[in-house]
């Protein structure tokens, strides 16, 4: 008889999950599963609603990145109205670009100060009453600043053009609502009320050069920690295979670094993915059909990014990405404690790119909207902050929505989000007969790697204390813990 071992939520990620990890009788881990036990409901009640408020309605979908729910929604009704990405007027497709730049940045220094700092400044061994932002702040108070600032800074971006920092709206079919006037962009240039870009910038390099060296310090933990194979997936520039976050066509590549979907254009997703669902989870498992459930799924969002794009357009990224990919010895990197060092890179890419659109004299241009031909389909594609995000939309002759399907970033992850738990679980808890502390943070380093998004993956509601237990092979209670 099998021994199990809950954990149940895990914490530092946004929404809830559970964990259990299944031992035989020789306390030899056998399996382990990350559950999403929370039902998601958006794809379903956006139906009967008119095309045009997707893009509104599916940002509720989370508090952290509603940003990439409306742009990718907004992005598949512009098909509706007959436009496709191209066909936007320049303006509105800038527009829409720094929005999301200022979203990815402000997400990024989120994740990174606020969720990932802790264990990584203090030890994910490290007593649980400092392994906090408050400790953080505490015992790094730089660090803690930039962090906070650094974030302030992309929800600024994102309530300058949609309003609010947080579910405010900027597009519409066909584009933007509003241009941007010179007064607004002078607030983030001249540094009178808030940093100005060029600090976050040299922040962002600063943030790199730091990890940089804590690389060399711990270079064990990151090199060897929840380390496996995988492919990885993410959009990359039509013109030059480039990293693209906002509009580009879907490349994957398997753990040898050979293409395994090059470089297809995002209305034909369908063609190429499936979704297999499981007894114990909500959240399904997508995986490109031509390679099997087996050997077809991918990690997405920043190490995946990384590995997948020919270069980065922005100057100062593409130098840290190089040495990045040097420091790796050239190869695929499957080493998930390697996402944060990914991370830090797309937040200075993110940095550069709002810079040059705030000196962009195009933001300030009043042609914001277009119109084209009606359509009856629409397929929305973008790199949210945790990984490639698919919205895909069908409508009535009344404009009414009658088919909705969403792929988000976590629900990519979850196989490998999977991988890094038994990894974990058989590398920390095997032969073990003790919870602790420290096995039990181990699980969650693993998954806080990749930033989930569980409401966004589940549309989870409600708070769960965190308990474990531990039950030998006749289910007798042999420990327990709670948070």
């Amino acid at each position: 008889m099998s021994q199990k071992i809950t954990i149940d939520p895990v914490t530092r990620v946004e929404g809830h999950g559970k964990v259990t990890i299944h031992l035989d009788d020789d306390n030899h881990v056998t399996d382990a599963f990350f559950h999403i036990v929370e039902f998601r409901g958006f794809e379903r009640f956006i139906q009967g609603h008119p095309y045009w408020e997707a893009p509104v309605m599916v940002q509720r979908l989370c508090g952290i990145c509603p940003v990439s729910h409306h742009l990718a929604a907004a992005k598949a009704i512009d098909q509706i109205v007959g436009l496709d990405p191209e066909d936007l007027s320049v303006p509105a497709q800038k527009i829409r670009r720094l929005l999301h730049y200022g979203q990815v940045f402000q997400s990024h220094a989120l994740h990174f100060f606020y969720l990932a700092a802790p264990d990584l400044l203090f030890g994910y061994d490290s007593d649980p009453v400092k392994r906090n932002v408050v400790g953080v702040a505490h015992e790094f108070p730089d660090i803690a600043k930039k962090g906070i600032l650094m974030r302030k800074f992309g929800q600024e971006i994102i309530r300058l053009i949609t309003g609010k920092k947080i579910h405010g709206i900027s597009a519409t079919p066909g584009g933007v609502h509003k241009h941007i006037i010179p007064k607004e962009v002078g607030y983030f240039l001249d540094g009178r009320v808030i940093p100005n870009i060029d600090t976050m910038v040299d922040w962002s390099l600063e943030i790199i050069e730091f990890f940089k060296a804590y690389h060399e310090k711990n270079r064990h933990f990151l090199d060897d920690f929840a380390v496996y194979p995988s492919g990885h997936l993410g959009l990359v520039s039509k013109k030059n295979g480039f990293l693209e976050l906002y509009d580009g066509n879907l490349r994957a590549i398997d753990a040898d670094g050979n293409v395994t979907l090059d470089d297809i254009p995002n209305v034909r997703y369908a063609d190429y993915f499936f979704e297999a669902v499981e007894r114990w989870s909500y959240l399904k498992f997508p995986y490109l059909k031509h390679l099997g459930r087996e050997n077809g799924w991918n990690r997405v969002g920043p190490l995946a990014r990384i590995n997948v794009c020919s270069g980065i357009e922005t100057p100062l990224a593409e130098r840290a990405r190089r040495e990045f990919v040097e420091a790796t010895g050239d190869k695929v990197n499957h080493r998930t404690m390697y996402t944060h060092w990914a991370r830090l890179i797309e937040a200075l890419h993110c940095a550069e790119m709002i810079r040059n659109l705030l000196n962009d004299s195009d933001i300030l241009s009043s042609d914001v909207t277009r119109k084209g031909e009606r359509r009856n389909r629409g397929v929305g594609i973008i790199e949210a902050p945790r990984g490639t995000l698919i919205h895909e939309y069908e409508v009535d002759d009344k404009d009414r929505i009658t088919r909705c399907n969403l792929i988000v970033s976590t629900t990519h992850n979850n196989e490998p989000m999977n991988r890094a738990v038994r990894w974990v679980a058989r590398h920390a808890l095997d032969g073990k007969r003790k919870i602790t502390e420290v096995m039990l943070n181990q699980v969650e380093v693993a998954i806080r790697a990749y930033d989930p998004c569980l409401s966004c993956a589940t549309h989870a509601i409600g708070q769960m204390p965190l308990e474990v237990s531990l039950y030998d092979s006749k289910g007798e209670l042999i420990d327990r813990m709670k948070r």
